[in-house]
């Protein structure tokens, strides 16, 4: 396709205005000719989608795109590193939420605030303030510059993929952590259907169940990071987590991934999970999901001290040590602009972080499953967690060591090598550990 083919398809979306002046260049001159933007994600829906109209940002602004996904773990590993020296092998990275403290309060990544106000390098009409506020605060530095643009927001809700197992007992969508024993009790193995199957990355699906029981990661962050692991209140909610793996659980159930555990639901091989709205609704999809007619969602249980759902989201930015920050922000606010976030929407992707998208009846109308509005529960799970304050203890630097303990210890339980007792006491004293080599005043 020649340049003006694509120039006229980018008019028939709206997104050629959404480039500022200073990109395009007097005349349309191609302003950032010549220069080749690295960009590294990892692999989701939203990078997948931008590939495919990446030569169109390309034949706006000259700039020459190379776009690295790889998996999420690698992705963590490649960037923390490169970031910790300031190097310039990237132009644009995403900030993963639990590496945002780590990497904006170190000086790793670049405020984006100046690139913002200046009118020659964003739109007047671009539209921060449309990014959810939950969303945002966590891409805020503790000296209130922000550093991401968020591009995904995850919300953990509760799904049971055979609800008619659940109403043939008698029993309603359960809404506390006594109500989900029950239920998985009476629906466990029926029809050769699992009760219960989590991610197994136990640092993001655990925690809600630890707060819900009264407990913490730590004892007060982000000022006091002493960890709190091995109380009584951690003890008993680790008991209870395991025991959903271990006793309702599929087969192997301690090895499943995110993935895996989505394909389960989808399959009806494992009838309720805690995962995210992003997750969770694809078992509407009626070209990929035998479970369509009788999945039902709510949101997270509640435990003895109350629901705690957890919220994650990630975001791009710009590292310190770029070369090509100018060019990286035209990215930035290209990709992230209304225009192409809504074009995201109507191609299918369902994870938007600006109210206008959630609110637009394109993505209302897939989120609809059964008679329960997924968006709302979600937006309701996001709300609940910015005002809340309870995700303080995932953006704390160092959370990244802490969650390593906790796969380990919930998966110890699990396998029953050890107890709740001793597998935390290990997880608090492996923490403590990790926390004094980091250097941090216990």
């Amino acid at each position: 396709m020649q340049r003006r083919d694509l120039l006229k398809a980018m008019a028939a979306f709206g997104v050629y205005s959404m480039v500022p002046a200073i990109a395009r260049g007097a005349n349309t001159a191609r302003k950032y000719a010549g220069v080749t933007l690295n960009v590294s994600t990892f692999s989701t829906a939203w990078p997948q989608l931008i590939r495919q109209w990446l030569p169109e940002f390309e034949a706006l602004t000259g700039a020459r795109v190379q776009l690295d996904t790889p998996a999420f773990p690698v992705y963590n590993q490649r960037a923390d590193l490169e970031l910790s020296t300031r190097g310039s092998a990237y132009d644009v990275v995403n900030v993963t939420f639990i590496y945002t403290s780590r990497w904006i309060n170190a000086g790793w990544l670049t405020p984006l605030n100046d690139f913002i106000a200046n009118p020659n390098l964003t739109p007047p009409d671009w539209g921060l303030q449309d990014f959810l506020p939950a969303t945002l605060a966590a891409e805020t530095g503790r000296d209130g510059q922000l550093y991401g643009i968020p591009y995904v927001v995850e919300a953990m809700l509760a799904g049971a993929s055979r609800y008619d197992l659940i109403q043939q007992a008698g029993l309603e969508f359960p809404t506390t952590t006594d109500e989900l024993v029950n239920v998985l009790q009476a629906v466990n193995k029926k029809q050769r259907v699992a009760g219960y199957v989590t991610d197994n990355h136990y640092g993001w699906t655990f925690i809600p169940y630890l707060q819900a029981f009264g407990g913490n990661v730590f004892r007060a962050p982000p000022d006091d990071l002493f960890p709190t692991l091995d109380t009584p209140q951690a003890i008993a909610a680790a008991d209870y987590f395991a025991r959903l793996i271990r006793d309702f659980g599929p087969n192997g159930g301690i090895t499943y991934t995110a993935d895996q555990s989505l394909q389960a639901l989808k399959q009806g091989r494992v009838n309720f999970s805690d995962a995210s709205q992003t997750y969770l609704a694809q078992l509407g999809n009626v070209q990929s999901s035998r479970t369509v007619k009788t999945s039902h969602f709510g949101p997270m249980v509640r435990g003895p001290e109350g629901a705690f759902p957890g919220m994650a989201t990630h975001a791009l930015g710009i590292p310190a040590g770029a070369k090509n920050k100018e060019a990286a922000w035209a990215f930035i606010q290209w990709s992230l602009s209304k225009a192409m976030t809504a074009r995201a929407l109507a191609a299918g992707y369902g994870s938007p972080t600006r109210r206008s998208d959630i609110d637009s009846q394109v993505f209302r109308s897939k989120q609809v499953i059964n008679g329960v509005d997924l968006a709302q529960l979600s937006i309701d799970a996001i709300d609940r967690a910015g005002q809340g304050g309870y995700m303080k203890y995932r953006t704390v630097e160092f959370y990244p060591q802490v969650d390593q303990q906790l796969n380990k210890a919930i998966a110890l339980i699990v396998s029953g090598q050890l107890s709740a007792k001793a597998a935390m006491a290990k997880a608090q004293a492996g923490t403590v550990a990790d926390l004094r080599r980091a250097g941090v005043k216990l």
